[in-house]
């Protein structure tokens, strides 16, 4: 009888955490129990620090298959480079670090490094993958594309056009400042916003969104992370969701909105073109509140785009990739690693 086939799978600390929900978390959640379900052995290994994921890659044995989150890889970058000798290391990369305005130089040659020595590299968009190549960090045959899968989930039932949402981790990068700015110039006040996401990582700027958001009596909320039935209902109770991110490799509250059939404004950046293609969406120039409060604007007194993007929207599910597409290319990709 032939064995299972077994990989460890390095990934950050605390990815079930419900207080540090975050998209790469939610996809290596699918991975490691998507994989389970598909007959393999994973040994999942959860790192605080870089000496954590020395520990992992010096403990795993000659040969060992070894997936690791890019975040825990960029950690101990030389010690994944060193691990490639020895083992079949194959990165997962959410998203590319050098794309971040604010990397700093010592945080792109990390990840250069680990990129560089990895067997194969899993991406999660297209936009990823090519920016991968271009740099110089992979070869293009050594790169794969597994984009996010949905699951089927009802449409939105708002009591409001005007009930906006917008879902991610507050920092810089997500936009939520850029949120604000466009709705303090909006020309009307009859519209309420959700702003749902962990405040762990950036507390400094969640202090001064959190700040901003009490100048518009009450109409911003900000509930913390949202799991389960709490966010499905943040879904269902919303009209639109708003993605003002400066950096996204794909965007995973994107996807959930997509497999909502639910309309989306947001800004062109990295993959989120990709992942709105057939329609229901209008994206925006970046870092542009102006741009932002435009569209909404739009979205909000404008009945016959309303109907149409939702039309869209809803013609669109039909066609996204499910997990079990994800699982199936990733499932592949170790198999040939």
């Amino acid at each position: 009888m032939t064995p299972p086939p077994v990989v460890w799978f390095v990934v950050p600390k605390g990815i079930d955490d419900p207080a540090r929900v975050s998209g790469g978390n939610v996809y290596d959640r699918e991975v490691r129990d998507g994989l389970r379900d598909r007959g393999w052995t994973v040994s999942t290994v959860e790192c605080a620090d870089s000496a954590g994921v020395a520990s992992a890659l010096r403990s795993a044995p000659d040969g060992t298959l070894v997936l690791v989150d890019g975040l825990a890889a960029g950690w101990a970058a030389p010690e994944v480079e060193a691990a490639g000798e020895r083992l079949r290391v194959v990165v997962l990369a959410h998203m590319l670090v050098a794309a971040f305005p604010d990397a700093t130089e010592a945080q792109i040659e990390a990840e250069r490094r680990m990129l560089r020595h990895a067997h194969r590299v899993i991406v999660t968009g297209r936009w990823t993958g090519e920016e991968v190549a271009q740099r110089g960090l992979a070869d293009v045959d050594r790169i794969t594309v597994a984009a996010p899968g949905v699951r089927a989930a009802d449409s939105p039932e708002p009591e409001h056009d005007t009930a906006l949402l917008c879902v991610g981790v507050v920092a810089p990068h997500k936009g939520q400042d850029l949120l604000l700015e466009a709705l303090d110039r909006l020309p009307t006040k009859d519209w309420t916003c959700t702003i749902a996401g962990s405040t762990d990582s950036y507390r400094g700027f969640a202090e001064r969104i959190a700040q901003r958001a009490g100048d518009f009596d009450g109409r911003v909320r900000l509930p913390g992370v949202l799991v389960g039935d709490a966010l499905a209902d943040a879904y269902r109770r919303s009209a639109l969701l708003v993605a003002p991110s400066r950096v996204e490799s794909a965007g995973m509250a994107i996807a959930d909105a997509r497999a909502r059939g639910m309309p989306v404004v947001g800004t062109a950046v990295g993959g989120v073109p990709d992942t709105v293609v057939g329609g229901g969406a209008i994206l925006v120039r970046p870092d542009d509140p102006d741009a932002l409060a435009h569209a909404l604007t739009s979205w909000m007194t404008e009945p016959g785009l309303r109907e149409r993007l939702r039309a869209e929207a809803l013609r669109a599910r039909e066609h996204l990739p499910t997990w079990d597409d994800t699982l199936a290319t990733i499932a592949d990709v170790l198999e040939a690693a």
